[in-house]
């Protein structure tokens, strides 16, 4: 009898729990380095961004988390093509919008890598903004 892989959730970790654990593995990291963090899994029409925070020198960051088990065979910043930086570009201006926020607010977009060693490589300024 052929097991069902679907129904054995043992050995397949939930992705949203999953997520979520990178996403505040990053937000920690980001607390050392001395970012203020604004927003976790923002979500608007136009996409979700995992962070929003605030730099030392008082630039918004729009960051990406990737994780990926085996950094080795797949570098986990490649997952963000010009699709996924045009998302997360239009939901940058909708947080622009919610919050009242100058367009002289400088920002950028980072992205965060995340090993399954928890090893973590922080991309700063890794893409342009995309309209």
């Amino acid at each position: 009898m052929t097991e069902n892989p679907s129904q054995d959730t043992r050995r397949r970790p939930n992705k949203r729990r999953l997520g979520t654990s990178q996403e505040e593995a990053a937000a920690e990291y980001l607390r050392r380095e001395g970012f203020t963090i604004l927003a976790h899994s923002y979500r608007c029409r136009a996409g979700e961004i995992d962070l929003i925070a605030r730099d030392r020198d008082g630039t918004l960051v729009f960051a990406e988390v990737k994780y990926r088990r085996d950094r080795a065979v797949y570098d986990p910043l490649e997952a963000v093509d010009i699709k996924k930086q045009r998302r997360i570009s239009r939901a940058a201006l909708w947080y622009y919008r919610d919050r009242r926020l100058s367009p002289d607010q400088p920002c950028r977009f980072d992205v965060i890598g995340i090993g399954g060693d928890g090893e973590i490589l922080h991309v700063r300024d890794a893409f342009p903004f995309r309209p």
